[in-house]
């Protein structure tokens, strides 16, 4: 295998994973590939030491970087910019693998049918149990596409395990830089790439596990947070009677200082470039995919 022309990089968002980052890594160099890989571990400001081992290992096949608390989409872009691959593939540090399950995802996007593609999502204490990526309720909240057998294309990848070329991943700014912690990452980098003309697809011939947290998650996250990740997005990308209906949304926080923090931002340049550069509107997308939004 030559590490140094890695076809994939593998990365890995950390934030206080314990045991689970080492268990992913030794999965993914068990399972049987063709391609030259590499894996990029991005430990954002974890106190657990759970990234310690990877100082004694040495591997050359593994990259550490370091971060200070950017939070999952800045931790998965950071990540990005350390990749030597022309495919990229983001994922959470509590996976495991099956045989080829990267010549599986890559294989679509090489052939010119999806852009980006997720595999599959089962949870390991019940593998049965599988998600094909996810849609949109008129709530805005995920619903899971569900008994799912063939490449199908869907409205939100999960960034669980996200498959994707380099290339169209910097074409579209990556995943959401503005964001706070996390929320809405997914979905708002999915949305980008069906308006700008890529395609999103699943490939239910291989399938991940995935190790479902019985605690809460690594990070603080706040109603704040969540809702001005939400605005965010919705100014970005959608039109005013959307954006509306996003403000309509919001519970457990004060609407008119959320709206003001997100407006303080750089949104409104954001959404010149991105409406100048899109190939679709959000009603084209609504509309294909039957999201009663």
């Amino acid at each position: 295998m030559n590490v140094q022309k890695p076809v994939v990089s593998i990365i890995f968002p950390v934030k206080n994973e314990g045991q689970h980052i080492q268990n992913t890594i030794e999965s993914a160099k068990t399972v049987k590939s063709e391609y030259p890989f590499e894996m990029i571990v991005v430990n954002d400001a974890s106190t657990d030491k759970c990234c310690d081992f990877l100082t004694s290992l040495q591997d050359p096949q593994v990259k550490l970087v370091q971060t200070e608390g950017l939070g999952a989409a800045m931790a998965r872009n950071i990540g990005a910019d350390h990749a030597e691959g022309d495919y990229l593939i983001f994922c959470d540090a509590h996976l495991f693998f099956e045989d080829y399950w990267m010549e599986k995802l890559v294989e679509p996007i090489k052939s010119g049918i999806a852009d980006a593609t997720n595999p599959g999502i089962g949870d390991v204490k019940h593998p049965g149990n599988v998600g094909y990526g996810y849609s949109w309720l008129n709530t805005l909240e995920p619903r899971w596409n569900t008994g799912k057998t063939k490449l199908f294309p869907s409205p939100h990848l999960a960034g669980g395990c996200l498959a994707i070329s380099k290339k169209t991943f910097f074409d579209v700014n990556g995943f959401e830089t503005g964001f706070k912690v996390w929320g809405r990452e997914d979905e708002e980098l999915s949305l980008k790439l069906w308006l700008f003309g890529y395609r999103c697809y699943v490939q239910p011939s291989v399938k991940v596990l995935h190790v479902f947290r019985a605690d809460s998650p690594p990070f603080k996250i706040t109603w704040d947070d969540l809702n001005f990740n939400l605005m965010r997005m919705a100014y970005s990308h959608f039109n005013e009677e959307r954006i509306q209906k996003c403000k309509e949304l919001i519970k457990y926080s004060n609407v008119d200082q959320i709206i003001k923090t997100v407006l303080e931002t750089d949104v409104m340049e954001q959404r010149k470039l991105y409406l100048s550069k899109r190939k679709h509107d959000d009603n084209w997308y609504m509309k294909k995919f039957n999201i009663p939004f």
